[in-house]
């Protein structure tokens, strides 16, 4: 039997699967959301942990000898390194959190309107992902640094 104006689907008014189909499709975006509020926490704790390294270089800088200050000026960059990768993460991750946001707005909008929005749906979530993936890099990249400032300090412990 087709399907009228106000018939009921599989038992449910139209108005209320519509609402149901479009809760459905908002958690996707939602997962990301959530997915990208993790990563935030992950890059916080880490810059966290650059910024109390680095303030313990500063107060060894004040005391070292001139080969020592050279020593602390070089892990300091290697910190600004690290610290820039983990803001462009954290940069990426919030406006990544951000288009996902308007991804769900433009879910919630185009059903009022009963107008809806593909194209600026499409744009906002493929953006997000984009963003995702961009923080995910410049993580990566951070992990990398971190990692290489870890094996050349305990190549020089093993030297000491």
């Amino acid at each position: 039997m087709p399907n009228g104006a106000g018939a009921l689907v599989d038992g449910i008014p139209p108005a209320l699967e519509t609402i149901a189909r479009l809760i459905q499709l908002s958690l996707t975006p939602v997962f990301l959301l959530s997915a990208l509020a993790s990563l935030l926490g992950v890059f916080a704790v880490r810059l966290s942990h650059a910024a109390d390294q680095v303030e313990e270089i500063e107060r060894k800088l004040d005391e070292a000898s001139e080969e020592g200050r050279d020593r602390l000026k070089l892990e300091l960059d290697y910190h600004r390194r690290r610290t820039l990768a983990l803001d462009v993460a954290v940069v990426l991750a919030a406006t990544g959190g951000a288009l996902t946001g308007g991804s769900v707005l433009a879910l919630f909008i185009g059903a009022i309107a009963k107008a809806p929005l593909a194209v600026p749906l499409y744009i906002l979530f493929g953006a997000a992902i984009v963003a995702a993936i961009g923080a995910l890099a410049a993580f990566v990249f951070e992990m990398l640094l971190a990692s290489r400032g870890l094996r050349s300090r305990s190549r020089e412990a093993g030297t000491r």
